[in-house]
């Protein structure tokens, strides 16, 4: 995969406004109601990375996740971080 132009990954972030750049990978925050829910919504996202076989940075406090995505292997991000960051999209969208 090739890396992204900061231009182009911006363009992009337009589709997910619950994303932004920063520190060379696209980068989310998300709050549910509680840490089941949460951590519900981390297992689906964890089937989705190995489906896709890419794996978020990620972590979670009790009811918040934060995730970012890079693609290591090139440096930054790539178009596989924006298919993965759909994948979360509509996973979260479901849990809320």
């Amino acid at each position: 995969m090739k890396k992204l132009e900061a231009d182009i990954i911006e363009k992009k972030l337009l589709h997910f406004p619950d994303w932004e750049f920063i520190d060379n990978a696209i980068y989310a925050e998300f709050e549910f109601e509680n840490f089941k829910d949460c951590f519900s919504a981390m297992s689906r996202i964890a089937f989705e990375c190995e489906a896709l076989n890419h794996h978020p940075d990620w972590s979670n406090t009790y009811n918040v996740l934060k995730i970012s995505l890079s693609t290591h292997d090139a440096g930054g991000v790539t178009e596989k971080d924006f298919e993965l960051a759909e994948a979360i999209e509509q996973i979260v969208e479901v849990e809320e």
